[in-house]
C-alpha cells in the first residue's frame, strides 16, 4: 500500500484484515508526518510550547516524544 488511493480504498474495505492493515499504514504515515513537521518547526525556531499548542498536546508530551529523537538532517530543496 504505497499510493494514497490504494490506502483510502483499503481503509474503507469491509474486510477487517485489509482495513486494519490500512489503519497501521495510516498511523505510520501520521507519525512520519508529525516527526517531519516537528523537525521543521524546531528549525524555524519554534518553542516546544508552540509545537505542543499546534498539536493540541501538552508541552511535556511533545518534548518527551520528540526531544530525544534525531531530527531529519536533509531538508527538501536544500543542499
Amino acid at each position: 500500500m504505497t499510493e494514497a488511493g490504494d490506502l483510502a480504498d483499503a481503509a474503507a474495505s469491509p474486510d477487517p484484515r485489509i482495513g486494519l492493515r490500512a489503519a497501521v499504514a495510516l498511523r505510520r504515515l501520521a507519525d512520519a508526518l508529525e516527526n517531519l513537521q516537528v523537525d521543521n518547526a524546531r528549525r524555524h525556531g519554534w518553542s516546544w510550547q508552540e509545537i505542543a499548542d499546534a498539536l493540541d498536546v501538552s508541552r511535556q508530551a511533545v518534548h518527551k516524544k520528540h526531544a530525544g529523537r534525531n531530527p531529519v538532517i536533509a531538508e527538501m530543496g536544500e543542499q
